[in-house]
């Protein structure tokens, strides 16, 4: 049974043995056909390639041949034309080298005419040289003066003429010039005077703050001076403690550190609370204040004057004018008063009433920031109005308000006539006394130093200068041309408000004895 069993086994395992080598047998066949397949596949894609890339390839080469003859037939077509075009400018050329000969050729021939003509008139002025001389000869011979005699003889006949005309015509369009302006003149400064009513107040330069008591003083100073020293430093003023009872003074070139300083001071008395902190907290306070009246003051300018269209900028440099004086005037309060002057003045006189206003308002912009920059006001107010686009009109009456620069407009001599006016008020400006005293001084030097100029005095608080002349060196004639040249020396050479009458007088004296 067994054995049975083993034969069937083994018999299986030869049949399954003998179906896998006919399978692979069987497989290795097919494999072979699909060998055969795609190589002959690949063969047939690969001469269906070759004639493909052949065909592209003759294609490729017509294309390119085409190209290559239309580039060829553009490049003939450029050259022809290019070629042209020389031909054109070569004819061109050819025409010009032809005008240039010709003209070469005028330009001779006209250079020898020239020549010819300067010959010609090289011998005409020997001739005239030598008639001249002759005549000279005879006419020396006649007169029996040489020529340099006879020029000085006329030189000085016609050097005493024209002195006489010229101060005979002065006097004439002067006495003219008075006759129909004077009237006039005062009738329309009194008319603008009356009619512009301003407050006239002397400001100091330092500020005084009231103090409940003395012993303020020493927590004002703090403890070994901290106080002080912290508000002196953040102000930048100089605070002087004295004897005065009751009262502390702020000293500063600057009036708005001073104002600023002096509110902190304020505020830090009536607070109670003294200490660098507090000081710091109040100085800030005292800051915004003072820029928030600044900006006030210039609209309050602005609107009084109703001048428009103003840059910001412009209003609070206005505004910062209020804290600042000239001769003890506010400078504020005198702009506004130029401005309502100037204005006044225009409408008499049929000006630009508006342009007129503005330029007055505007004539001292430069005081606002002369503190901090270098220059005069004037300078510095045309560099401001030019920054903030001012009319050219109103720039040139600014920077002519001093004559700086001659004024050419009617609104400059408009604006010169009312800041005169409105600084020559009485009380609205005032000088100390060693000022007063060198200005009259300074007026009494420059009149003296003209030749001919025995004395002079400087009477009515500087606003006339008395001179009294010599007789025998300065002729009446002469009077009229020399008040004219000492008058402009005091325009050139001093600043003072208003105007300066000269007053020249010559007197001759005659002395005889009876016997």
């Amino acid at each position: 049974m067994i054995q049975t069993v083993i034969t069937c086994v083994i018999a299986a395992v030869v049949a399954l043995v003998i179906g896998i080598l006919i399978g692979i047998q069987l497989r290795k066949r097919t494999a072979e056909k699909e060998i055969n397949s795609a190589e002959e596949e690949a063969k047939r894609i690969i001469n269906e390639s070759i004639k493909s890339a052949e065909s592209k390839k003759r294609e490729a080469l017509v294309e390119a041949k085409e190209e290559i003859l239309q580039a060829r037939n553009e490049y003939e077509r450029e050259v022809k034309e290019r070629r042209a075009d020389l031909q054109k400018q070569e004819r061109r050329l050819q025409q010009k080298e032809e005008n240039l000969d010709r003209k070469t050729e005028n330009m001779e021939k006209k250079e020898e005419t020239l020549q010819r003509k300067l010959t010609e008139l090289d011998e005409a002025r020997e001739e005239v040289a030598t008639v001249k001389k002759t005549q000279m000869e005879v006419l020396e011979r006649i007169s029996g003066f040489t020529a340099e005699e006879a020029k000085n003889y006329l030189i000085d006949q016609l050097a005493e003429e024209v002195t006489h005309e010229s101060a005979m015509k002065v006097r004439e369009i002067e006495a003219q010039f008075k006759e129909e302006a004077d009237t006039r003149a005062r009738e329309i400064l009194s008319l603008a005077i009356q009619r512009c009513a301003a407050d006239h107040v002397a400001e100091a330069t330092v500020s005084v703050v009231p103090l409940p008591n003395d012993e303020m003083k020493g927590r004002i100073i703090g403890r070994e001076g901290r106080n002080i020293r912290t508000l002196e430093t953040l102000t930048g003023v100089d605070l002087i403690i004295d004897d005065t009872p009751e009262a502390i003074t702020v000293s500063c070139f600057d009036p708005v550190r001073r104002e600023i300083a002096r509110i902190a001071l304020e505020k830090l008395i009536q607070d109670g609370r003294i200490h660098p902190t507090r000081i710091e907290e109040m100085v800030e306070k005292a800051k915004r204040e003072v820029d928030a009246t600044i900006k006030a003051e210039g609209e309050r300018a602005v609107f009084e004057t109703n001048v428009h269209g103003l840059h910001p900028e412009l209003i609070k440099l206005l505004g910062r004018m209020r804290y600042r004086t000239s001769y003890g005037q506010n400078v504020l309060n005198h702009s506004i008063e130029v401005s309502h002057l100037a204005g006044l003045i225009a409408a008499e006189i049929g000006a630009d009433i508006t342009q007129a206003k503005r330029a007055g308002l505007l004539h001292d912009l430069g005081k606002s920031i002369d503190h901090e920059v270098e220059g005069s006001h004037v300078q510095i107010g045309v560099e401001l109005a030019r920054k903030y686009r001012e009319n050219e009109d109103v720039v040139h009456a600014i920077e002519a308000h001093h004559n700086d620069v001659e004024p050419r407009t009617v609104v400059a001599c408009i604006v010169q006539a009312a800041d005169a006016i409105s600084a020559a008020r009485p009380g609205a400006r005032r000088e100390n006394l060693e000022n007063y005293i060198k200005r009259l001084e300074k007026l009494e030097e420059v009149t003296s130093s003209f030749p001919g100029v025995e004395k002079s005095y400087a009477i009515q608080a500087g606003r006339e200068v008395r001179i009294m002349v010599k007789p025998d060196q300065v002729s009446e004639d002469q009077m009229v041309l020399l008040a004219r040249d000492i008058a402009k020396k005091i325009e050139e050479e001093l600043e003072y408000p208003g105007q300066i009458k000269v007053n020249m007088i010559r007197e001759t004296k005659v002395i005889e004895y009876a016997k």
